[in-house]
């Protein structure tokens, strides 16, 4: 959108109606999370609420940290979530392929980079700097064909 900054830029009608089906497919392979952190910038927000309502009884919590990737912030948040607490996180490329490749112990985030919609599983040993096991990655395509 002409003068309306990226962080500003609204998802599109189209964006919205796609990810609402990746949203329910997401829904059927993975059980409510116990939180939903998302980024407070509007294209992830919107995102959020979307997989919120996929879900069902889910309040997007917002997180500053996850507006420009900041892993500190994020690790400060899920220090207060219990271990087995299933924590969704809405952030922006480039940032969350580069957590995931963190996670996974790859310094190649191009190879795990998100396409709009994508989702990844990934069980957590601890610490974020612990890195965690990939259970799952997943296309938005995927993830559409799964609402079907």
């Amino acid at each position: 959108m002409p003068g309306v900054s990226d962080d500003e830029r609204p998802l599109t009608p189209e964006g919205e109606k796609s990810f609402g089906r990746a949203a329910k497919g997401l829904a059927s392979i993975a059980r409510r999370p116990d939180v939903l952190f998302t980024s407070p910038l509007v294209r992830a927000r919107r995102t959020a609420e979307i997989a919120a309502e996929a879900w069902g009884r889910v309040e997007p919590v917002s997180l500053d940290a996850l507006a420009h990737g900041d892993d500190d912030g994020l690790e400060k948040a899920l220090a207060s979530r219990n271990s087995e607490d299933l924590v969704v996180i809405v952030g922006h490329e480039p940032h969350v392929s580069a957590l995931l490749g963190r996670l996974l112990g790859s310094s190649h985030e191009d190879r795990l980079a998100f396409r709009k919609g994508g989702a990844a599983l990934v069980e957590l040993a601890g610490r974020l700097a612990q890195g965690g096991r990939l259970v799952w990655f997943l296309t938005p395509k995927t993830l559409r064909a799964l609402a079907d």
